[in-house]
């Protein structure tokens, strides 16, 4: 009897154990899914807080590089903008690229002297009338004299600030001030000719030895199907932008043809002036044309008689931007590509933020450029058809 209950005693251990064994291993058969879900969640986790701090750095990078990417991204931009005309020239005429490279940054830059020197005159009339635009305003604007004699009293107080002391040596504060506005607009000053210079060398590279360096980064990719995804995007970044710029800035030679002729023609005068102040805003989307609106009714106010004449000119360019933004330029670019509203503002004020007027004028080639890429690029698919829609 006792070999039997000791028997008995180790076959019920053997099968308590073998049961705790197979309730052990329905567990873990159990927890494997919630297991692979919870390491799942933390890579995913763990790749969307990699993407954020990959985005911050690349933002912060873009705003403290300004000064050297904004020439590089102008370059590129004006490069694609003249590939077309540089093609024409090696093409036609057979001359050298180096030489078709010099001969359009000449047009380029004698084209923009010409016309500064042109608007100079006009420009520093109009900014020597600035005093008066309040005083004016009030007179003619009734119904909002209550908020421009705020406007007024707030920088009455601002110029008396910045003009009183509390020694008594009033000149030496004067021309203390004087030295500093100086000295911040050669600042200025300085700076945009760097960048304009920055922005021709680099241009003349890009348009005299551009293919080089782009047939030298295709064969650096290892795979054949890279390069033809690389030759693909360059390709159609050419067309697609290239078509772009190009259809935009005949549109925009056109408004400010046609907006210094109404402009003249209703008396506010400086057709130059005023056409080359449509013509660059225009390239600003949906804020250009908004700000036009407002500088020609502040114009209008100051030059001519209210009520009706002075409204003219606002209204005779808005009506010019409604043709060509509305119903021209669309129908031309239709069939180009397509970008959402939405994201083009973003874009706006998200370049402009970092980089300025100069980042507002490069948004939405920019925006362009990322969309050809996002539609070549398999993973980048849903952002390209998001930009489109």
């Amino acid at each position: 009897m006792g070999f039997a209950e000791t028997m008995a005693t180790k076959k019920a251990q053997l099968a308590s154990d073998a049961q705790e064994l197979r309730q052990r291993e329905k567990a873990a058969q159990v927890s494997a899914p919630d297991q692979a879900r919870m390491k799942a969640g933390g890579t995913s986790a763990l790749t969307v807080g990699v993407v954020v701090l990959a985005g911050l750095a690349s933002v912060g990078a873009l705003y403290v590089g300004k000064e050297l990417l904004i020439p590089i991204t102008l370059a590129l931009v004006l490069k694609l903008l003249l590939q077309p005309v540089m093609d024409f020239l090696s093409v036609r005429f057979r001359i050298p690229a180096a030489l078709s490279a010099v001969m359009l940054i000449i047009c380029i830059f004698g084209t923009s002297v010409v016309v500064a020197v042109s608007i100079s005159g006009p420009a520093s009339s109009w900014l020597q009338k600035a005093p008066q635009v309040l005083p004016t305003l009030k007179e003619k604007l009734v119904p909002l004299r209550r908020p421009i004699d705020y406007l007024q009293g707030a920088f009455k107080e601002l110029e008396d600030a910045a003009t009183s002391t509390k020694d008594a040596n009033v000149p030496t504060v004067a021309v203390k001030d004087t030295a500093a506005v100086a000295s911040k607009l050669t600042g200025i000053t300085l700076m945009v000719l760097g960048r304009i210079f920055t922005t021709m060398i680099v241009l003349f590279f890009l348009l005299a030895a551009g293919e080089r360096l782009l047939r030298g980064l295709i064969e650096v990719l290892p795979r054949l199907r890279d390069k033809r995804q690389a030759v693909d995007i360059a390709v159609e970044t050419q067309r697609q932008i290239g078509g772009y710029l190009v259809t935009i800035t005949v549109m925009n030679t056109l408004v400010g043809i046609v907006t210094g002729l109404a402009m003249w023609t209703c008396g506010l005068g400086d057709p130059v002036l005023w056409g080359a102040t449509a013509f660059a805003l225009n390239y600003i989307p949906i804020l250009g044309p908004a700000t036009g609106v407002g500088l020609f009714f502040i114009a209008g106010i100051v030059a001519l008689e209210w009520p009706w004449q002075a409204l003219i000119p606002a209204l005779l360019y808005l009506s010019i931007h409604i043709m060509e933004g509305e119903i021209i330029t669309p129908m031309l670019l239709a069939k180009r590509f397509t970008l959402n509203p939405v994201l083009v503002i973003v874009s706006l004020f998200f370049w402009h933020t970092l980089w300025g007027v100069p980042g507002a004028l490069l948004a939405v080639p920019l925006l362009a450029m990322f969309k050809i890429l996002c539609d070549r690029v398999e993973a980048l698919k849903p952002a390209g058809h998001i930009i489109g829609a």
